[in-house]
């Protein structure tokens, strides 16, 4: 994935690993030791992945980066789509590589997963409003300052949620999001994270940030 990124765009690559026991730190550490564009930030205890795109952000933005992207590394989200984001974020202060928006796609899913991830789409969009399409994804671009305008350490969600609780702080934040169509190719190894506990924390933290502030509209 590394090479892949730097055939695109360049960027330094972070690695945040919450002490995984499939060996992730030590091959990361590793690819770290001969290449100076790629850094690791090790965690004692796995907390879920909004915890970790926190002290990923806070690590960037702490080293002055102008732009902080979010991706999968197993090629489910596509190295080359990088330099597009990059580009909108010029006029925006989030850009999301986004599969609902016209030209946007999801190859290999099933289809309980379509219907799951629009289902979920449509539920934030009812509570908090038409102004993103695609409130989960997780392919990304923020640009500092919007960053440093978030209350970074007070997010409430801890799973993929995380992704809707940002853009929604994002909005609220007077930021400005900008969507681009991608195409979402399934996860070539590996396993979902997905689980009830997580899907449940979804379910209950969009009407929370609902009643927080009315509907961006």
């Amino acid at each position: 994935m590394v090479d892949a990124v730097r055939r695109f765009c360049a960027v330094d690559v972070l690695v945040v690993d919450d002490n995984s026991p499939d060996g992730t730190g030590d091959l990361a550490d590793r690819i770290a030791s001969d290449n100076d564009d790629v850094h690791v930030l090790h965690r004692e205890e796995k907390r879920g992945l909004g915890p970790a795109y926190v002290a990923g952000f806070q690590w960037g933005l702490e080293r002055g980066y102008e732009r902080l992207f979010e991706m999968d590394c197993d090629f489910s989200h596509a190295p080359w789509d990088l330099p597009r984001l990059a580009a909108a974020s010029a006029d925006a202060d989030l850009v999301i590589g986004s599969r609902y928006v016209k030209g946007g796609a999801t190859e290999g899913w099933t289809l309980s997963r379509r219907l799951l991830s629009r289902g979920a789409n449509l539920y934030t969009r009812t509570f908090l409003g038409p102004k993103v399409r695609d409130w989960t994804a997780g392919f990304r671009c923020f640009g500092a300052d919007i960053l440093r305008k978030l209350p970074l350490n007070e997010l409430s969600a801890s799973g993929y949620s995380f992704q809707i609780e940002m853009a929604w702080r994002t909005l609220n934040a007077g930021g400005r999001i900008r969507e681009l169509p991608i195409g979402f190719v399934d996860r070539n190894e590996g396993k979902s994270k997905m689980s009830r506990a997580i899907a449940m924390e979804a379910v209950r933290l969009v009407p929370r940030l609902r009643l927080r502030r009315r509907a961006v509209r």
